[in-house]
């Protein structure tokens, strides 16, 4: 059965509707959520579907999707429509981050190991939902996220709150030199191991949030690599350029 992940701060807070999928054994395509991956559309609509009613949105919310590019375009969401939920040509081109203040509108970022960050400024009433790989790491897409829900809905750095979802953590993130020279000026998430490196990229995505002005207090990890776990989390790396993806979602509540 699918189950839902989620973020202690932000679920205390009923204004903000957040979760990451997780898998689903007995599923279909072990739940995966992701259209573009060459598995059959009608079966992954379905794990959609079924992931919008564990949410308790279904058939009341509209779901914005992006077509992920590992870049750093920043997209900001103004209409309560669906983008990319029942065809993968809908979903918003090009762009690694999504970010609004609409109610009613659940922002979605799949991965199998990239960094999902959830984002969301309970003063301003807004959210984000970031992809960071390696290259938007390094393009410092979280950081400018954050800048962009401060020009786009004046929001406060300080009162934001953020979630850093389930991903490929330093103990199996092994890189070669032609990365690890991305991130030479960042030892801390960077430790040479033989003749390899490991990067730590949710301290990367971290570290980034706190230079953005965030309260280190206000930022959750979740600790959970996902090639360690690949029982409950999609894992490109561990499980060998697998074809499932899992999804962390955000969004505002809207009145009933």
């Amino acid at each position: 059965m699918m189950e839902l992940y989620r973020f202690k701060k932000m679920q205390r807070d009923e204004r903000c509707i957040h979760a990451v999928t997780t898998k689903d054994q007995t599923g279909t395509y072990e739940g995966s959520l992701a259209l573009h991956t060459g598995q059959e559309y009608s079966c992954i609509v379905q794990n959609r579907k079924q992931a919008a009613s564990l949410l308790g949105v279904a058939g009341q919310y509209r779901f914005v999707t992006a077509d992920q590019m590992h870049g750093s375009h920043i997209e900001v969401i103004t209409e309560k429509k669906d983008r990319g939920w029942e065809s993968a040509e809908g979903a918003v081109p090009e762009c690694d981050a999504l970010i609004t203040n609409v109610k009613g509108v659940i922002l979605a970022i799949l991965t199998a190991d990239c960094v999902p960050i959830l984002l969301y400024d309970p003063k301003q009433g807004a959210i984000g939902a970031v992809h960071a790989g390696w290259r938007g790491t390094h393009a410092e897409i979280t950081f400018k996220t954050v800048q962009k829900m401060k020009e786009a809905f004046g929001s406060n750095p300080e009162e934001i709150i953020a979630g850093i979802a389930p991903s490929i953590g330093r103990c199996c993130y092994e890189i070669g030199e032609e990365v690890a020279r991305f991130f030479w000026m960042q030892p801390e998430v960077l430790e040479k191991r033989g003749q390899s490196y490991r990067l730590d990229l949710p301290l990367a995505n971290k570290i980034q949030l706190l230079a953005a002005g965030l309260k280190e207090e206000n930022i959750e990890m979740s600790g959970i690599c996902t090639a360690c776990e690949t029982k409950r989390f999609f894992s490109y790396r561990k499980e060998k350029g697998c074809a499932g993806r899992f999804m962390s979602m955000i969004g505002l509540k809207q009145k009933s």
